[in-house]
Protein backbone atom coordinates (compact mmCIF):
# COMPACT_ATOMS: atom_id res chain seq x y z
CA UNK A 1 0.00 0.00 0.00
CA UNK A 2 1.44 3.45 -0.91
CA UNK A 3 2.50 5.70 1.94
CA UNK A 4 0.01 8.33 3.02
CA UNK A 5 2.73 10.91 2.40
CA UNK A 6 5.93 11.47 0.41
CA UNK A 7 8.67 13.37 2.20
CA UNK A 8 10.90 15.63 0.12
CA UNK A 9 13.89 17.62 1.37
CA UNK A 10 11.98 20.88 1.77
CA UNK A 11 8.31 19.83 1.86
CA UNK A 12 5.95 16.92 2.47
CA UNK A 13 3.20 15.77 0.13
CA UNK A 14 0.27 14.17 1.93
CA UNK A 15 -1.47 11.92 -0.62
CA UNK A 16 -3.87 9.64 1.22
CA UNK A 17 -6.96 11.36 -0.24
CA UNK A 18 -5.62 11.53 -3.80
CA UNK A 19 -6.28 8.89 -6.45
CA UNK A 20 -2.91 9.43 -8.13
CA UNK A 21 0.11 9.29 -5.82
CA UNK A 22 3.53 10.87 -6.21
CA UNK A 23 5.33 9.16 -9.10
CA UNK A 24 8.85 9.22 -10.52
CA UNK A 25 7.78 10.59 -13.89
CA UNK A 26 5.78 13.41 -12.29
CA UNK A 27 8.82 14.32 -10.19
CA UNK A 28 10.94 14.46 -13.36
CA UNK A 29 8.35 16.77 -14.91
CA UNK A 30 8.49 19.02 -11.86
CA UNK A 31 12.28 19.11 -12.01
CA UNK A 32 12.58 20.00 -15.73
CA UNK A 33 9.58 22.28 -16.43
CA UNK A 34 10.69 25.73 -17.55
CA UNK A 35 9.86 27.64 -14.37
CA UNK A 36 13.04 29.73 -14.20
CA UNK A 37 12.36 33.42 -14.71
CA UNK A 38 8.58 32.97 -14.64
CA UNK A 39 6.53 35.32 -12.52
CA UNK A 40 3.19 33.49 -12.91
CA UNK A 41 2.97 29.68 -13.04
CA UNK A 42 -0.09 27.45 -13.36
CA UNK A 43 -0.35 23.74 -12.48
CA UNK A 44 -3.34 22.18 -14.26
CA UNK A 45 -4.83 19.02 -12.71
CA UNK A 46 -2.75 19.53 -9.59
CA UNK A 47 -3.68 16.35 -7.70
CA UNK A 48 -1.54 16.37 -4.57
CA UNK A 49 -0.06 19.76 -5.49
CA UNK A 50 3.33 18.17 -6.22
CA UNK A 51 4.19 20.14 -9.39
CA UNK A 52 3.18 23.47 -7.88
CA UNK A 53 5.31 22.76 -4.79
CA UNK A 54 8.33 21.79 -6.88
CA UNK A 55 7.89 24.97 -8.94
CA UNK A 56 7.74 27.03 -5.75
CA UNK A 57 11.00 25.50 -4.52
CA UNK A 58 12.76 26.03 -7.86
CA UNK A 59 11.55 29.61 -8.42
CA UNK A 60 11.54 31.75 -5.25
CA UNK A 61 9.94 34.75 -7.00
CA UNK A 62 6.99 33.16 -8.80
CA UNK A 63 3.33 33.29 -7.81
CA UNK A 64 1.86 29.84 -8.45
CA UNK A 65 -1.75 28.85 -8.98
CA UNK A 66 -3.17 25.36 -9.34
CA UNK A 67 -6.46 23.99 -10.65
CA UNK A 68 -7.96 20.68 -9.49
CA UNK A 69 -11.52 19.50 -10.17
CA UNK A 70 -11.59 16.53 -7.75
CA UNK A 71 -12.83 17.84 -4.40
CA UNK A 72 -10.82 15.45 -2.20
CA UNK A 73 -7.59 16.04 -4.12
CA UNK A 74 -8.16 19.79 -4.12
CA UNK A 75 -8.60 19.81 -0.35
CA UNK A 76 -5.43 17.79 0.14
CA UNK A 77 -3.42 19.95 -2.29
CA UNK A 78 -4.56 23.10 -0.46
CA UNK A 79 -3.44 21.53 2.84
CA UNK A 80 -0.07 20.61 1.32
CA UNK A 81 0.32 24.20 0.12
CA UNK A 82 -0.52 25.58 3.56
CA UNK A 83 2.00 23.25 5.23
CA UNK A 84 4.81 24.23 2.87
CA UNK A 85 7.37 27.03 3.27
CA UNK A 86 5.81 28.82 0.26
CA UNK A 87 2.16 29.05 1.36
CA UNK A 88 2.03 32.80 0.63
CA UNK A 89 2.83 32.18 -3.06
CA UNK A 90 0.51 29.22 -3.69
CA UNK A 91 -3.21 29.32 -4.51
CA UNK A 92 -5.51 26.36 -5.23
CA UNK A 93 -8.66 26.67 -7.36
CA UNK A 94 -11.04 23.76 -6.67
CA UNK A 95 -12.90 23.82 -9.99
CA UNK A 96 -12.80 22.51 -13.56
CA UNK A 97 -10.43 24.21 -15.98
CA UNK A 98 -13.34 25.69 -17.97
CA UNK A 99 -14.68 27.41 -14.85
CA UNK A 100 -11.22 28.77 -14.07
CA UNK A 101 -10.86 30.03 -17.67
CA UNK A 102 -14.18 31.86 -17.31
CA UNK A 103 -12.62 34.01 -14.58
CA UNK A 104 -10.21 35.37 -17.24
CA UNK A 105 -6.98 34.97 -15.24
CA UNK A 106 -3.93 37.03 -16.16
CA UNK A 107 -1.58 35.25 -18.60
CA UNK A 108 0.94 32.74 -17.28
CA UNK A 109 4.64 32.49 -18.17
CA UNK A 110 4.63 28.77 -17.46
CA UNK A 111 1.87 26.14 -17.44
CA UNK A 112 2.61 22.60 -16.23
CA UNK A 113 0.35 19.59 -16.70
CA UNK A 114 0.45 15.82 -16.20
CA UNK A 115 -2.91 15.20 -17.93
CA UNK A 116 -5.17 12.14 -18.11
CA UNK A 117 -3.88 9.93 -20.89
CA UNK A 118 -5.43 6.44 -21.06
CA UNK A 119 -7.94 7.25 -23.80
CA UNK A 120 -8.73 3.68 -24.88
CA UNK A 121 -7.74 1.35 -22.04
CA UNK A 122 -9.92 -0.29 -19.39
CA UNK A 123 -11.32 1.98 -16.71
CA UNK A 124 -10.20 1.71 -13.09
CA UNK A 125 -12.86 0.69 -10.55
CA UNK A 126 -11.82 3.78 -8.56
CA UNK A 127 -13.75 6.81 -9.84
CA UNK A 128 -11.02 9.19 -8.66
CA UNK A 129 -8.26 7.21 -10.31
CA UNK A 130 -10.28 6.98 -13.51
CA UNK A 131 -10.74 10.76 -13.64
CA UNK A 132 -7.05 11.29 -12.96
CA UNK A 133 -5.80 8.84 -15.58
CA UNK A 134 -8.42 8.66 -18.36
CA UNK A 135 -9.66 11.33 -20.72
CA UNK A 136 -13.44 11.45 -20.46
CA UNK A 137 -16.23 13.96 -21.11
CA UNK A 138 -16.21 15.04 -17.44
CA UNK A 139 -12.40 15.27 -17.12
CA UNK A 140 -9.64 17.33 -18.68
CA UNK A 141 -9.33 16.67 -22.42
CA UNK A 142 -6.34 17.28 -24.67
CA UNK A 143 -8.35 19.78 -26.71
CA UNK A 144 -9.37 21.75 -23.63
CA UNK A 145 -5.82 21.83 -22.29
CA UNK A 146 -4.32 22.95 -25.61
CA UNK A 147 -6.89 25.69 -26.17
CA UNK A 148 -6.58 26.99 -22.62
CA UNK A 149 -2.79 27.17 -22.88
CA UNK A 150 -2.96 28.92 -26.24
CA UNK A 151 -5.30 31.52 -24.74
CA UNK A 152 -3.57 32.06 -21.39
CA UNK A 153 0.17 31.72 -22.07
CA UNK A 154 2.21 34.89 -22.42
CA UNK A 155 3.75 35.36 -25.91
CA UNK A 156 7.03 33.80 -24.75
CA UNK A 157 5.40 31.40 -22.30
CA UNK A 158 5.71 27.60 -22.31
CA UNK A 159 3.31 24.75 -21.63
CA UNK A 160 5.16 21.65 -20.38
CA UNK A 161 3.26 18.34 -20.62
CA UNK A 162 4.06 14.75 -19.57
CA UNK A 163 2.55 11.89 -21.60
CA UNK A 164 3.42 8.44 -22.98
CA UNK A 165 4.81 8.74 -26.54
CA UNK A 166 1.64 7.61 -28.41
CA UNK A 167 -0.53 10.00 -26.42
CA UNK A 168 1.96 12.82 -26.92
CA UNK A 169 1.60 12.46 -30.69
CA UNK A 170 -2.14 12.90 -30.26
CA UNK A 171 -1.66 15.90 -27.99
CA UNK A 172 0.79 17.52 -30.43
CA UNK A 173 -1.94 17.47 -33.09
CA UNK A 174 -4.38 19.14 -30.70
CA UNK A 175 -1.75 21.70 -29.67
CA UNK A 176 -0.94 22.56 -33.30
CA UNK A 177 -4.64 23.08 -34.01
CA UNK A 178 -4.70 25.56 -31.11
CA UNK A 179 -1.52 27.33 -32.28
CA UNK A 180 1.08 25.76 -29.97
CA UNK A 181 4.17 23.90 -31.19
CA UNK A 182 6.85 21.68 -29.59
CA UNK A 183 10.07 23.43 -28.65
CA UNK A 184 11.74 20.88 -26.35
CA UNK A 185 11.33 17.15 -25.79
CA UNK A 186 12.80 15.06 -22.97
CA UNK A 187 12.50 11.35 -23.78
CA UNK A 188 12.41 9.34 -20.56
CA UNK A 189 13.70 5.74 -20.61
CA UNK A 190 14.02 3.23 -17.80
CA UNK A 191 17.62 2.45 -18.84
CA UNK A 192 19.79 2.58 -22.00
CA UNK A 193 18.36 0.33 -24.71
CA UNK A 194 14.82 0.30 -23.31
CA UNK A 195 11.81 1.83 -25.04
CA UNK A 196 10.70 5.38 -24.27
CA UNK A 197 8.37 5.51 -21.27
CA UNK A 198 7.31 9.16 -21.33
CA UNK A 199 7.80 12.33 -23.33
CA UNK A 200 8.05 15.62 -21.46
CA UNK A 201 7.45 18.24 -24.13
CA UNK A 202 7.50 22.02 -23.97
CA UNK A 203 5.08 23.92 -26.24
CA UNK A 204 5.20 27.57 -27.25
CA UNK A 205 3.52 29.92 -29.70
CA UNK A 206 6.39 29.85 -32.22
CA UNK A 207 7.01 27.06 -34.72
CA UNK A 208 10.69 26.03 -34.77
CA UNK A 209 13.26 23.29 -34.29
CA UNK A 210 12.54 20.87 -31.43
CA UNK A 211 15.48 20.36 -29.04
CA UNK A 212 15.35 16.69 -27.98
CA UNK A 213 17.39 14.77 -25.43
CA UNK A 214 17.06 11.44 -23.57
CA UNK A 215 16.93 10.84 -19.84
CA UNK A 216 17.73 7.36 -18.48
CA UNK A 217 16.37 6.79 -14.98
CA UNK A 218 18.81 3.99 -14.20
CA UNK A 219 22.30 2.88 -15.10
CA UNK A 220 22.90 -0.72 -16.24
CA UNK A 221 22.35 -1.79 -12.62
CA UNK A 222 18.59 -1.62 -12.01
CA UNK A 223 19.10 -0.43 -8.43
CA UNK A 224 21.26 2.58 -9.26
CA UNK A 225 19.83 5.88 -10.46
CA UNK A 226 21.69 7.46 -13.36
CA UNK A 227 23.84 10.51 -12.70
CA UNK A 228 21.59 12.84 -14.79
CA UNK A 229 18.57 11.65 -12.78
CA UNK A 230 20.44 12.21 -9.52
CA UNK A 231 21.35 15.74 -10.61
CA UNK A 232 17.73 16.54 -11.50
CA UNK A 233 16.11 15.13 -8.39
CA UNK A 234 18.95 15.75 -5.93
CA UNK A 235 17.40 19.02 -4.70
CA UNK A 236 14.19 17.14 -3.87
CA UNK A 237 14.72 13.48 -2.96
CA UNK A 238 15.93 12.69 0.56
CA UNK A 239 17.90 9.66 -0.65
CA UNK A 240 19.92 11.55 -3.29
Amino acid sequence: MPNSYFQFKQFRVEQGACAMKVSTDACVLGAVAAVEGATRILDIGSGTGLLALMAAQRNPEAYIEAVELDAAAATQAAENFHSSPWRARLLLHAQPLAAFAATQPAPFDCIICNPPFFRNSLRSPSAGRTTARHTAPDSLTFTELARFAADFLTPAGLLTVLLPPPEMLHFEREAAAAGLYPTTRLVVHHRPGSKALRHITGFGHQLGVVREQPLFLHEGNEEAYSEPFRELLGPFYLAL
